[in-house]
């Protein structure tokens, strides 16, 4: 059966390659199970929900997508969409979870409806790669920037904006050590050693005293806290309220979502070998679908955009090559799914950490944007510098792909092509007068 589904002889694989591959998928982003409800709870959404919501559409989004389209991609709420949700979203523009689950699964549908049609292809080659590549590492130090004020490393500041926070405070000690730590079991290519660090900077917590959870009943039924609460009428406007915020929330939620997908899409399947001589990517369509659909289950469940992890190229590394490797990361997320709220008894201070070193993880994707070039750097490092600076990866987007229509246009670089480009600039333009206006 497992033949017939995954072709693992036609992918010179094994199930026990394909099962050892998941479980090094699992260890290496199981941190989400943590970070995740940390971030969302600030939205005012329950932890131990949030928790269950998280394992719930990781679990079943990797399912998905190793059935439909056979790749060893595993899905889970992504990082950088779950802080915009809270901070620029939720806390920001002062829209409830609820109506901001509603655009979540709004994204969702015009994702799918998208990919029906075919009109992504058209989409992703409109959007200059060197702000793919941009915005990834913006997202990196938007979350990066979190960490650090979650941990206490940075604070506010009225005279300098922001400042170094007490480093002997025993909770900011504890923070920078499981950073260290954290760090050191990376260098030392330990698998899984996000979730190593945030478990040994829990234990040390909870020793030193500075932990606290209180234990309380637990039934899968405290996902129904979070489950189909999203509000879909507010996030189309039909009560009337935010107006065009709610379709600039829903855009951003879209786009990211395509953002990541396409490079990890890249960055996985080359590391597996999965793309054709041309460059296209085989079955494409199909992953498409199955995250669309996962962010469409996520959103019902409770948590953010549902997107495919740059972590699967942890299993790829150990022979991952089928979706059977998915399929097994999923079950693993569906597991964890019983234990879901302990995650309360984990401090911020042991989060925080995995937040910084996500964030420069993050950063590798810098290296493919041609700094040389001023019409491709300048749109570049606008976007990079504008999402954590302006704490939000909607205004990071709009001057990237503004300027960039700009530069193209003055220096004579403009194509025919280019067109839904400009209608891009343009459309983020009259977004930037109707902030002002605002």
């Amino acid at each position: 059966m497992l033949e017939r589904l995954f072709g693992l002889t036609q992918h010179e694989t094994t199930v026990r390659t394909e099962v050892f591959a998941g479980f090094t998928t699992f260890l290496t982003m199981a941190y989400i199970v943590v970070v995740n409800p940390s971030i969302l709870s600030q939205a005012g959404m329950p932890l131990e929900a949030v928790a269950a919501a998280t394992c719930l559409a990781a679990g079943i989004g990797s399912i998905l997508m190793g059935l439909i389209s056979n790749y060893p991609l595993a899905l889970a709420p992504g990082m950088g969409l779950n802080a915009y949700f809270t901070f620029t979203v939720v806390k920001g523009l002062g829209v409830p979870w609820e109506t901001a689950l509603g655009c979540v699964f709004l994204s969702g549908v015009a994702f799918l409806v998208l990919t029906a049609v075919g009109a992504r292809q058209l989409i992703i080659n409109a959007i200059p790669r060197s702000l793919f590549s941009a915005v990834a590492g913006g997202v990196g130090l938007f979350i990066a920037f979190i960490g650090f004020k979650d941990a206490g490393i940075i604070v506010s500041n009225p005279a300098t904006t922001v400042a170094l926070g007490n480093l002997t405070s025993p909770p900011v000690a504890l923070a920078i050590l499981a950073l260290l730590v954290i760090a050191a079991l990376q260098a030392w290519k330990v698998k899984g050693a996000l979730l190593i660090g945030i478990l040994i900077a829990t234990a040390a917590g909870w020793a030193l005293g500075l932990a606290h959870y209180t234990p309380a009943p637990y039934q899968l039924s405290a996902l129904s806290a979070t489950a189909f609460k999203l509000n879909i009428p507010a996030a189309l406007n039909l009560k009337g309220g935010f107006g065009a915020a709610l379709i600039e929330i829903v855009f951003v939620f879209l786009f990211v979502d395509l953002f990541d997908n396409v490079g990890t899409l890249v960055a996985v399947t080359k590391r597996a070998g999965l793309i054709k001589p041309d460059g296209s990517i085989p079955r494409l369509s199909r992953i498409l679908f199955a995250d669309s659909i996962a962010t469409l289950i996520g959103a019902l469940a409770g948590t953010s955009t549902v997107t495919s992890y740059v972590e699967s190229a942890a299993g790829v590394e150990v022979g991952g090559r089928t979706g059977l490797t998915s399929v097994v990361v999923g079950v693993l997320f569906l597991c964890t799914l019983f234990f879901a709220p302990m995650v309360q008894a984990i401090p911020s201070a042991a989060t925080a950490p995995a937040l910084i070193l996500v964030g420069a993880m993050m950063m590798g994707a810098l290296a493919e944007v041609e700094w040389a070039d001023p019409i491709v750097a300048i749109p570049a490092f606008l976007t990079l510098i504008t999402i954590p600076l302006t704490f939000s990866i909607a205004n990071g987007l709009a001057f990237g792909i503004t300027s960039h229509a700009v530069l193209t246009l003055v220096c004579g670089r403009a194509r025919r092509k280019d067109w839904l480009l400009f209608v891009l600039a343009i459309l983020f333009t009259l977004r930037f007068i109707y902030l002002a206006k605002g």
